[in-house]
């Protein structure tokens, strides 16, 4: 019954996919790991904050297009619970995602950062991404229908796994960032300019420092 109801996760996946027109996509894990890519080129090639922009928009597209996956994904509902599991392991990679993407650009208008800084910082979200990338393939090995070698607990102890593993990651990358938006803080409350940067990350994140 499990494995019937994990192969009709599969074929929701593969609608959420078909719901995009414009861009197609049947592997969630393609999305992580052009983020991935991307980013791996930022930490290799820029030297310039100009060059360092120019190479973040790569980055920005293809979250954007990942950003319609994952909406239409959330849009798919009636699932059981085991199944919602799946789901929800997915779209947490979406939130690591967005995560990143949109605070790096935030650090990026930062005086407070150097570029070898901001470097060093992708280099940081790049391990954290590939970390739950390779989460992310270990479920798609499972959910896959062609793997049958294994029973219906089998697979749904290593989804539980699989969910529970990219939950700390998502906390991980939430910390990371916390940590380092609060490097810039320190170093604007010693130059009294807090404003600015309670300007640029909001002052929300106050409660982070």
């Amino acid at each position: 019954m499990r494995t019937r109801i994990l192969m009709m996760f599969t074929l929701c996946l593969l609608f959420a996919g078909r719901a995009n027109a414009q861009w197609v996509v049947t592997d969630p894990t393609n999305l992580a790991q052009g983020i991935i890519n991307a980013t791996k080129n930022i930490v290799h090639t820029s030297s310039t904050a100009t060059n360092m922009i120019n190479n973040f928009k790569e980055t920005v597209k293809i979250y954007e297009q990942g950003k319609k996956y994952y909406d239409a994904l959330k849009s798919v509902n009636n699932l059981v619970k085991d199944a919602r599991k799946v789901q929800q392991t997915i779209l947490m990679v979406g939130e690591i995602t967005d995560i990143y993407v949109n605070n790096f650009q935030l650090m990026m208008r930062d005086e407070s950062f150097t570029i070898e800084e901001l470097g060093a910082i992708a280099f940081g979200y790049t391990k954290l991404l590939e970390e739950s990338s390779d989460v992310l393939k270990e479920m798609k090995d499972v959910v896959n229908i062609t793997t049958l070698s294994m029973t219906d607990k089998e697979r749904m102890d290593v989804v539980d796994r699989c969910y529970n593993t990219m939950k700390r990651y998502r906390n991980l990358v939430s910390y990371y960032t916390n940590k380092n938006i609060s490097v810039s803080y320190l170093r604007a409350k010693k130059k009294s300019d807090m404003d600015r940067v309670l300007s640029l990350y909001g002052s929300g994140s106050e409660r982070y420092w």
